[in-house]
């Protein structure tokens, strides 16, 4: 079976999306350890909290040139919640910070004339097909919880869109790098099968891998 490590950078509750994973037949391993990430045939980096924060304690770790060897090797990535918003390039949650970059974007604030954060059930709406979205209904509700968001240029990275005063890429995916903005764990049915896809396609096999240079 492939060994699936979901990475502490000590923001979240890791043992949920631990949960999450285990419903649907696999059995990950919370780790602060990077040799065990690089190891890994799977990565999964969620958060939950601030953008910054999770920066901090990727780096204080060595997790974020863990996380980038690995997908450097092809290795799966699948970023939940922050942890999608960690692989974009910088975001401005209570100043400017770097991230890791594998992604083109920014991760930007609602406007200030909306509910912050944006809490609770709201739809995705599918751009074309994608096997991470397999079985999933369009316009299909599921649980977010954040006041930030991705904007990008970048429209080929865009699996689905969430409305929130406009749209907003609630899923992307680029080669075996694979993240959404909802919480799975949270979202019933519908966040079980996307969990259970990413397992699914481990052993499909992804993409090509990203060179990061």
């Amino acid at each position: 079976m492939s060994q699936i490590v979901i990475v502490d950078a000590g923001i979240g509750n890791l043992r949920s999306v631990q949960k999450g994973f285990e419903h649907v037949g696999a059995t990950p391993t919370i780790t602060d350890d990077p040799v065990v990430v690089t190891e890994a045939d799977a990565v999964v980096l969620p958060g939950v909290g601030a953008f910054g924060d999770g920066m901090d304690g990727l780096r204080s770790r060595g997790l974020d040139r863990a996380v980038f060897e690995s997908i450097e090797r092809g290795v799966p990535l699948f970023g939940i919640c922050v942890g999608l918003q960690l692989l974009f390039e910088e975001s401005e949650e209570m100043g400017t910070h770097r991230g890791l970059g594998v992604l083109p974007g920014r991760i930007a604030r609602f406007p200030t004339h909306l509910t912050v954060p944006h809490m609770g059930w709201n739809q995705i709406e599918q751009r074309g097909s994608h096997p991470l979205l397999t079985g999933v209904p369009e316009g299909a509700f599921t649980y977010f919880a954040h006041s930030y968001h991705v904007v990008t240029d970048d429209e080929s990275i865009v699996v689905a869109t969430t409305d929130y005063g406009g749209p907003f890429p609630s899923v992307v995916a680029r080669h075996n790098v694979w993240a959404i903005q909802f919480h799975p764990e949270k979202s019933q049915q519908v966040g079980l099968r996307v969990l259970q896809n990413f397992v699914e396609r481990i052993t499909k096999g992804f993409d090509n891998s990203f060179d990061l240079g």
